[in-house]
C-alpha cells in the first residue's frame, strides 16, 4: 500500500480518532441542564462513533474488524478518561460506543458498500 492510499483510508480515521481524543481531555463538559445534560452527552457518544465505525469500515473494508478495534478503541478511551479531571471511565459509556460504531457499520453497509454490489 502507498503512503497515499494509506493516508486516504487512514487520514480520516486518525483524525476523527484525535478529535474523540480531545474532546476526551475536556474536564467538564457539564451544561447545567441536568437529566438533558446526560442525554446530550450519550447522544454525542453514539454520534462520534457512529462516525467512526463509518470510517473504520471504510478503512479496514470489512465489518467485524472495523467493529473490534473501534470497541479497542473506545475501551481505551474510557481508561484515558480516568485520568482526566473531572471525567471518569465507564463500561456503560464503552457499551453506548458500542451502539454507535454498530450504527455507523450498518449505515455503511446498508447505503455504501450495498449500492456497489448492485
Amino acid at each position: 500500500m502507498t503512503l497515499e492510499r494509506f493516508l486516504k483510508a487512514w487520514g480520516p480515521v486518525l483524525v476523527w480518532a484525535a478529535v474523540i481524543f480531545g474532546l476526551s481531555s475536556i474536564p467538564s463538559l457539564d451544561s447545567g441542564l441536568g437529566t438533558w445534560d446526560e442525554v446530550l452527552r450519550k447522544c454525542a457518544h453514539v454520534t462520534e462513533y457512529a462516525i467512526l465505525g463509518f470510517l473504520l469500515v471504510r478503512a479496514i473494508g470489512r465489518e467485524l474488524p472495523a467493529l473490534l478495534v473501534g470497541i479497542a478503541y473506545a475501551a481505551s478511551d474510557e481508561l484515558h478518561q480516568h485520568f482526566v479531571a473531572g471525567r471518569h471511565g465507564s463500561p456503560v459509556d464503552v457499551a453506548i460506543d458500542t451502539v454507535g460504531l454498530l450504527l455507523g457499520i450498518f449505515v455503511i453497509q446498508r447505503f455504501f458498500l450495498q449500492s456497489r454490489r448492485a
